[in-house]
């Protein structure tokens, strides 16, 4: 098989502002702080925040997770933004095996690249899902009818990035799948539609629009598989969002009123007193969908934050609040 075509090398550690070197925590850091200047319901210039929105989550995508920043890593540090870049030998022995290539019906040599799915080329080149099945789809077998010979189309496998916004509200995207193969290459426009509730690792499928069959089989189907985007605020789990409220010592001990960001606005919300760090705080029905209509929670987990300079006069009071009390954390 041909050696796949060259894309746009992409310096991750370069787009989110970063040294190779970085600690996970200075990059969710620099992300936090990226995804906040760049998020389209906040940004002037939507458009451009868009792209930069997608291409900061990319590289947090690769960087955040430890197996995938090792093969990122193993490219080498060479390499420069804008740069045409291949795969190197021996790439699809460890990372699963070139996307979106193979022989289909007829064994026509064919690569298959999409638009518009939130990710660019060198993502779905390495790191996006592969192609999926045999010459007749995911593991069918061709279908004889007598002296006839009928294929199936290929199915084909890519992933889409979806905002947080999008699970909540639902959405209909434009995604350009791009078949080259054979003697002719040729582009498809699909509207996708994305329903409230979408989950991460959710696959939507387009009937029919994989790979043409061939004597009469049926097309292959096209599968989206859902990848949802990082949010600045907001951690994932199950349909409830995790949003972590920094609150000042005093905060904790007298009790607060607090406003809190979500989705679909803000949120109030009541700190009792005495409240302890990492203490959970649920709001019901602020987080996303589910399929059944019903919607997840908000839950806010606190975190004590202490000052890390004072001036004279507050560590007075310090120094006299801890001669007043008679707490003790270790009794």
């Amino acid at each position: 098989m041909a050696a796949p075509m060259p894309v746009q090398y992409k310096d991750y550690y370069e787009i989110l502002g970063v040294p190779r070197t970085a600690s996970a925590d200075e990059l969710k850091k620099s992300f936090r702080k990226l995804a906040r200047q760049y998020h389209p319901d906040v940004a002037k210039d939507k458009k451009r925040a868009e792209e930069k929105f997608k291409e900061i989550n990319e590289a947090y995508e690769v960087l955040s997770d430890p197996a995938n920043r090792k093969k990122y890593d193993e490219l080498g540090a060479n390499w420069k933004s804008g740069a045409d870049f291949r795969p190197p030998s021996g790439w699809e022995n460890f990372s699963g095996g070139q996307p979106h290539r193979g022989r289909g019906a007829g064994g026509v040599e064919f690569e298959t690249r999409f638009g518009g799915t939130g990710f660019s080329d060198f993502f779905e080149q390495l790191f996006g899902s592969r192609m999926r099945g045999g010459a007749g789809g995911f593991g069918q077998s061709p279908n004889f009818a007598g002296e006839d010979f009928a294929e199936r189309g290929r199915d084909i496998e890519g992933d889409i990035l979806v905002t947080l916004e999008e699970a909540l509200r639902g959405s209909v995207r434009t995604v350009n799948v791009r078949h080259n193969g054979g003697r002719a290459a040729k582009t498809e426009t699909h509207q996708v539609k994305i329903p409230p509730g979408v989950t991460d690792g959710q696959k939507l499928r387009i009937a029919g629009r994989g790979e043409t069959g061939t004597g009469g089989g049926a097309a292959g189907d096209l599968y989206l598989r859902v990848r949802l985007a990082r949010h600045p605020d907001f951690e994932i789990e199950d349909h409830n969002l995790i949003y972590e409220a920094e609150l000042a010592p005093w905060e904790a001990v007298l009790g607060a009123n607090l406003t809190v960001p979500a989705l679909d606005g803000r949120v109030n919300i009541k700190i009792p007193p005495g409240t302890q760090n990492g203490q959970k705080l649920r709001v019901r029905g602020r987080g996303l969908p589910t399929r059944d209509g019903a919607r997840g929670d908000l839950i806010v987990v606190t975190q004590i934050a202490v000052p890390a300079k004072v001036t004279d006069a507050e560590k007075k009071l310090w120094e006299q609040l801890a001669h007043e009390s008679k707490f003790n954390p270790r009794t």
